[in-house]
């Protein structure tokens, strides 16, 4: 967990924009019986960690579902206008490839510096680079 801090924390000295992470080992059996889905429950994690409140509307969340090993990348407006689905979807099948070869560290690593490359691109660095939300991983 700390290295995925600093790799964040890395990353956001690049570029404008605001990266968090959250893992969830299983969704609750009322989740699982009201049949919702990873993306369903990373749009919630999105909303209740507030990565949608940054100036620049710049969040991305990585939200990791272990037991079904899913992963989900939801990105605030001003990013989503930006980046095709399909890019995403790109980074989560990468960093599946990892988690097959029971690398998680590794995975997880190289889908945040995967999305750091394309917010450099968007949102490089001005000199009021300022830490918007925490870059502490989140277990839920």
């Amino acid at each position: 967990m700390h290295k995925i801090e600093a790799a964040i924390r890395k990353s956001e000295t690049l570029h404008d924009a605001e990266i968090r992470f959250a893992v969830e080992g299983s969704l609750d059996l009322k989740e699982l019986w009201q049949d919702k889905s990873s993306f369903d429950r990373a749009v919630e994690v999105f909303a209740q960690l507030g990565v949608w409140d940054t100036e620049q509307n710049n969040g991305v969340l990585i939200y990791l579902l272990l037991a079904d090993r899913k992963i989900e990348i939801i990105a605030d407006r001003g990013v989503d206008r930006k980046v095709a689905a399909k890019e995403w979807q790109r980074i989560c099948r990468a960093m599946e490839t990892l988690f097959r070869k029971n690398e998680f560290e590794a995975g997880v690593l190289a889908g945040i510096d995967a999305i750091s490359k394309l917010l450099v691109e968007l949102y490089p660095a001005g000199k009021d680079n300022e830490n918007e939300l925490a870059n502490e991983p989140v277990v839920l």
